[in-house]
């Protein structure tokens, strides 16, 4: 995982396969980045081939984390196999998807605004 600033807001890209294994990892890093002060996240996906249902759950749980504080998690940039899985699961309601970091840039968005993707 990489972290960089833009426009005031954190991009996180995630590279490699999420699942049962790695998805601490991700999980610790994305809190560390929180209580670290940072609440308008990114989180590139375009690197990420498979997403289970583990690592859904720790992309739900740091949402409702950074909501907590009034702040939003926004994904970009997701494959299309990682992007079925949002679909089938119905978080493609929950979270604001982006084609690209681009996209989710330019499209600043209230947390319960609706999905642009």
């Amino acid at each position: 995982m990489t972290r960089r600033q833009e426009d005031g807001r954190t991009i996180l890209q995630l590279v490699g396969e999420i699942d049962v294994s790695t998805a601490p990892r991700v999980r610790d890093e994305l809190s560390r980045v929180i209580a670290d002060g940072s609440h308008d996240l990114i989180v590139d996906l375009s690197d990420v081939p498979f997403l289970d249902s583990t690592g859904l759950g720790v992309l739900v749980g740091r949402l409702k984390a950074v909501r907590l504080v009034d702040g939003d998690l926004v994904l970009a940039g997701a494959q299309e196999r990682t992007l079925r899985n949002f679909k089938i699961t119905g978080l493609d309601k929950v979270f604001h998807l982006y084609d690209s970091v681009d996209a989710a840039l330019a499209a600043k968005v209230e947390p319960d605004a609706a999905s642009s993707m």
